[in-house]
Parts: C-alpha cells; structure tokens; sequence
C-alpha cells in the first residue's frame, strides 16, 4: 500500500477554523504540490479529505474527487487516520488531506513504530510504502516534498 499524508496549505488566521480559506501563497503552495504529484500519481489513488476549507481547497489543486471524512479534522488523530486509510492493508493507495498534529503523529509512528510530536510543514507531501521482504513487514519513505522544492 502507497499513503500519502499531505497537509494543508498555508490558511489565513481566524476562526471559525474549520471556514479559514487559503491564502495567495497557500493556493501556489497547494498548485505546486498538485502538480508534481500528477506526474507520479498512482494508479487508482484514493483521496480522503477532512472536511475544512482549507482541506478542500489543497486537495482541489490536485483533484475534484475526493471523499470528505470528518474523522480526519483537526481533532483527529493517529487511530482515526489508521482506520480512514486501512494502512497497511488497503487493497490500493490512499492519499489524506489533513492537519498537524495527527499527520506529524502519524509519520513518526510509521517511520519509528511509535507516536510522536513531528511536524509536516504546511502545503508539504509524505509519501509512504510499505513492503514484507523475508518474512517482514517494512515501511518505506518514498518522498518528502515541501511545496518550495516541487
């Protein structure tokens, strides 16, 4: 299985927060983003969206088609990402559209095995794999883009 954690890019201050839109550089920081994923898309991605605008409006850079779930706000956490992805053993790849903390808890514990206080920058991509070579269960860190390098 592919998981792709993508935070929001950069919002406006204000409440309340589940309205708080993107600003002019979040919106270039969503395009960029949008755009290098488009040239190594995988096959059959699914894209899993909190329900803020901010959210919405990331994952709208890449795609008009993607399932909102509430679970994965900003009061979500690491079980509720696990169970929206089925990591690590959905039949195909998944693509999440969230917040901080939950998706800096969520890369520590796959790269680590334990959850931890991480930070993902605003409009960044983490891209995870995961793989059984003899006998084992592997994650792989394929990519890590932060919106200024894509």
């Amino acid at each position: 299985m592919d998981l792709l954690l993508w935070r929001h890019a950069e919002a406006v201050d204000g409440s309340p927060d589940h309205t708080r839109e993107l600003t002019e550089r979040g919106l270039r920081q969503a395009q960029r983003i949008a755009a290098w994923l488009e040239d190594r898309r995988p096959k059959r991605l699914r894209v899993l969206v909190s329900p803020t605008v901010r959210t919405r409006q990331t994952a709208t850079a890449f795609t008009d088609r993607f399932e909102i779930v509430p679970a994965l706000g900003p009061e979500g956490n690491v079980a509720d990402l696990l169970a929206a992805t089925g990591w690590p053993d959905s039949a195909g790849p998944g693509l999440v559209v969230g917040h901080q903390p939950a998706l800096g808890r969520m890369a520590a514990l796959l790269l680590s095995g334990v959850e931890a206080d991480w930070t993902i920058k605003k409009g960044a991509l983490w891209w995870f794999s995961n793989r059984v070579r003899d006998g084992e269960t592997q994650t792989v860190l394929r990519a890590v883009v932060p919106p200024d390098l894509a």
